[in-house]
């Protein structure tokens, strides 16, 4: 055999036992007639003594990083123990050993440490995925998937695949597609997700579905995106809103006791849209810290300041101890909110000094009394910095969204060991497209609305007041799921579709198995999907899924190890009958 044990699970109790390991050879370090080597595999590391009987046939042919190697020893205490490691306490005295297979020196450093960059460790992701670091990521990801397989098998739920080749319906993001070699001139699209399929499940009578499934979305890449990325994916049948979040707020109190060591003993709390909106600026508030936001609007409109009485909206945070802060930390901040990522012409600011008086950027609109009710508006104490920003009002509100994370995270409150749950509730299920000029599902279209809304799907005039049974989970400012309850009546459906300003025949053509499936008896239904490896960086206490993904793209989409996406072959082309634009 090719190893008794692995480099990772000897200690001294093993002391005076034969053993054959095998791995990579991680540092060789020769010290006159003796070379020591670190042995490495995905278990661990284990050191090896060369002593003077095995030391001119290294001395012949040397050994190198990333050898492959077989060794044969005993295992012997060491007199220079290595508290940092599980094997620290011992080695092996190798009594002969076998090169398995050389290696050229590798590009990067092998190491927790390494000097490789990203593009070139994902060029040899294979190399880099033998760094300590990478590693512990993919474990993490397992142990979650685990986890949550684990729980659902314990609720009741079936693991159902669903087709990965499957009908175009362009409702949300852009579909990558494939064409048919047999049915020329026509495309499979890869699914966004499994949302309609997971649906007729529930038709079915398979009333606990999951799957931890791969989606597919044509999207512009950032750190928490993939063209490819994975789901846990889940519905039910005959529940409410309320069954759904009690459900998975349990297994996301699971995971985190398995993985995390962390207990939460009391409910996730719960949010509405509106009220995400009026504190936090976005739909995914992070509330490791506080610094709500708050509408200035009425108290200073009306007082000769132009930029105050122009503006659709004043809002302002207080940050807690910052009444000190130098004009040349001002000037950053301001020079922040101009960056056209932010796209606002200024900042204001008021300092609540600690003796109690207030300095701020337009005294000259504004005396010390009216500062003072800022101040008491924002719930301001001696000491903070308030800071305003003024202007349109989805702009400022997502600007000032954008400085408080920023504040958050210069003062140090965004921990990521840390971790505050929270379900949002409430959205509105339409928003209106104004380059589309028509509404378009803020969810997606098998949204149901509140059931006490639902007289309101007749009233176009209304379309904008309709709250949607829908609901996310956001951890530490990240949406990591999301889900609603479904539509399952057939009328109610194609109500929803003509309101999008789908026609009874586009309807009937996209989505005509699922009206047709309606008229067999649909139970009610509702579900949920988590960003899988969202879920896993963020317990990883990571801001890119690209780090628990064994093979990721890059910010272009590619698969630089591979050189994916790439042509294809003339032939291939003329058997699908594509033709090439030049």
């Amino acid at each position: 055999m090719y190893r008794t044990h692995t480099c990772g699970e000897l200690n001294i109790e093993h002391t005076g036992r034969q053993v054959t390991l095998a791995g990579w050879v991680q540092t060789v370090r020769k010290f006159g007639s003796i070379t020591f080597v670190d042995l490495r595999d995905r278990y661990g590391i284990t050191q090896l003594l060369f002593g003077e009987t095995l030391n001119p046939r290294l001395d012949q042919a040397p050994l190198g990083r990333e050898f492959v190697l077989q060794v044969t020893g005993t295992v012997t205490e060491r007199s220079n123990k290595n508290k940092n490691i599980p094997t620290g306490d011992i080695e092996i005295t190798v009594s002969d050993f076998k090169v398995l297979n050389a290696a050229k020196t590798p590009p990067f450093t092998i190491q927790d440490d390494t000097d490789g960059g990203d593009e070139l460790r994902m060029k040899y992701r294979y190399l880099d995925l033998r760094r300590n670091a990478v590693k512990q990521h993919l474990e993490l990801r397992y142990r979650v998937n685990r986890s949550v397989r684990n729980f659902l098998d314990s609720r009741g739920f079936m693991d159902i695949e669903t087709p990965f080749l499957i009908k175009s319906t362009p409702e949300g993001a852009r579909d990558f597609v494939v064409p048919s070699r047999m049915n020329p001139n026509e495309f499979y699209a890869l699914p966004q997700s499994p949302q309609t399929f997971k649906q007729l499940l529930m038709v079915s009578g398979y009333d606990r579905y999951y799957q931890i499934v791969k989606c597919f979305r044509d999207e512009d890449l950032r750190a928490d995106r993939q063209p490819e990325f994975t789901q846990i994916d889940c519905e039910m049948s005959f529940v409410e809103q309320e069954d759904i979040l009690n459900t998975f707020e349990d297994m996301m109190k699971h995971v985190f006791r398995e993985i995390r060591g962390i207990t939460f003993n009391e409910p996730f709390p719960r949010m509405t849209w509106d009220e995400a909106m009026e504190f936090y600026g976005n739909d995914k508030p992070d509330i490791r810290f506080d610094m709500k936001l708050v509408n200035l609007t009425g108290t200073v409109k009306g007082r000769g300041f132009k930029v105050f009485d122009e503006a659709e909206l004043v809002v302002a945070i207080a940050a807690k101890g910052c009444s000190e802060y130098t004009r040349k930390q001002l000037d950053e901040l301001t020079e922040w909110v101009k960056r056209p990522q932010i796209g606002m012409n200024g900042l204001i600011y008021v300092k609540y000094n600690t003796d109690g008086t207030l300095k701020s950027s337009v005294d000259k609109f504004f005396d010390e009394e009216q500062l003072k009710a800022w101040a008491a508006q924002c719930q301001a104490q001696p000491g903070d910095l308030l800071l305003v920003l003024a202007g349109r009002e989805e702009r400022t509100r997502k600007a000032m969204s954008e400085l408080r994370l920023e504040m958050g995270e210069r003062l140090g409150l965004r921990n990521k060991n840390e971790f505050k749950p929270l379900w949002v509730i409430d959205f509105p299920l339409f928003e209106y497209a104004e380059e589309e000029q028509r509404w378009v599902a803020r969810h997606h279209p098998f949204t149901s609305p509140k059931p006490d809304q639902l007289g309101l799907m007749d009233d176009p005039s209304r379309y904008g007041q309709i709250k949607a049974n829908a609901y996310d989970i956001v951890l530490n400012g990240t949406e990591v799921g999301g889900g609603s309850i479904r539509i399952f009546q057939r009328d109610l459906q194609e109500k929803m579709f003509a309101a999008l300003g789908m026609s009874p025949e586009e309807a009937a053509h996209k989505f005509g198995f699922l009206l047709g499936a309606f008229e067999y008896g649909a139970p009610p239904h509702g579900g949920i999907a988590f960003g899988f490896d969202r879920l896993c960086a963020l317990l990883g206490g990571s801001e890119s899924i690209r780090d628990f993904i064994a093979f990721p793209k890059n910010n272009s989409g590619r698969d630089v190890m591979l050189d994916a996406p790439s042509g294809i072959d003339q032939a291939q082309l003329d058997e699908l009958k594509i033709a090439l634009v030049k």
